[in-house]
């Protein structure tokens, strides 16, 4: 369901944000990306991401901080946008715990400075990244966590502010009436993908033959989502808006979790080389396992994911050298 007026994707120099404005570009959108090019990894990877998308015809890329309320009405103002597809945030556990203001900028001031962009700029339709870690730390108890879970006991600041983000939209579409969808996203990876994660840094060591640390003593277990799957449902929620101005949350994820120390031998196979493992205990803010109940996002676009780890792997591992040069 293609609407009038470009798609804005905040985030779109980021891993998720690339590949979802790719996608909306492949289907004859128009695209304004919105990045602040932080330095929270390395901006060269950024870079090289932005580089793909400006070459396309219909894509305009804006260097902003979403959080300077004031200009991001001006931008979504001007550019009579009317979807939002809101992906900046500062991401990841471990950083949050010797950065907190930045996740307060990032992820709070940002995603409200984005509601009231949409509230006073009449944006219809947005959706917008939360995080598995809103369900905190919790066993697998033979089913997904499931969006009528409770979340209320968030171990990181990371996943508290992801909560907090759930909350005021729900207040703004109450308060506003127009649609939001909030996204938990379950393990993203693939090509493109963010240096900060255990796979992305286990290939670099790997590859390097230097040993790799596996948190958590490899008891940990993730719902890793091949990143092609992920933008399949963050596109068909942007196609089904919740009606009337309601505001829902749905868990996207692959449905599978896989324990690390499986993730780390399918990663050794892919490679073709085994990895000097140094095992290390939890790390603060951690959870030991995610699990994603899917039947909420299947029931309302079909959402099925296609790609298995192992093929996922290889599709990354194909991919690092045409960036990495190794």
């Amino acid at each position: 369901m293609m609407g009038s007026g470009p798609v804005i994707v905040t985030g779109a120099a980021g891993f998720i944000g690339m590949h979802v404005a790719e996608r909306l570009l492949d289907r004859g959108e128009a695209v304004i990306g919105i990045d602040v090019f932080n330095d929270y990894y390395d901006p060269r990877l950024k870079a090289a991401r932005a580089a793909r998308l400006e070459g396309r015809p219909g894509f305009s890329m804006v260097r902003m901080d979403i959080a300077e309320h004031e200009a991001l009405l001006a931008l979504v103002r001007d550019s009579g946008a009317r979807r939002i597809v809101h992906l900046a945030a500062q991401a990841g556990v471990r950083y949050s715990i010797d950065n907190p203001f930045a996740y307060e900028r990032s992820n709070l001031a940002g995603h409200l400075a984005v509601l009231e962009a949409c509230r006073h700029a009449g944006v219809e339709n947005l959706v917008y990244a939360s995080s598995s870690s809103v369900y905190g730390d919790r066993p697998i108890d033979g089913g997904g966590f499931r969006e009528t879970d409770p979340v209320d006991a968030p171990v990181s600041l990371y996943a508290a502010t992801k909560r907090s983000c759930e909350l005021i939209s729900a207040s703004y579409a109450r308060l506003y009436g127009f649609p939001q969808s909030g996204l938990r996203f379950f393990t993203v990876y693939g090509p493109w993908g963010r240096p900060d994660m255990a796979y992305y840094g286990f290939t670099q060591k790997i590859l390097a033959g230097e040993s790799i640390e596996v948190y958590g003593e490899g008891k940990m277990a993730r719902d890793f989502t091949y990143v092609d799957d992920i933008v399949d449902g963050i596109i068909g929620v942007l196609d089904h808006p919740p009606p009337s101005g309601g505001h829902e949350v749905y868990n996207i994820g692959d449905s599978h979790p896989v324990g690390l120390m499986d993730m780390i031998t399918t990663l050794e196979r892919t490679l073709g080389r085994e990895a000097v493992k140094v095992l290390r205990p939890m790390q603060p803010g951690d959870v030991t396992a995610t699990y994603a109940d899917i039947s909420k996002l299947r029931a309302l676009t079909g959402y099925q994911p296609k790609v298995e780890l192992a093929e996922g792997l290889a599709r990354f591992a194909e991919w690092w050298p045409s960036y990495h040069g190794q």
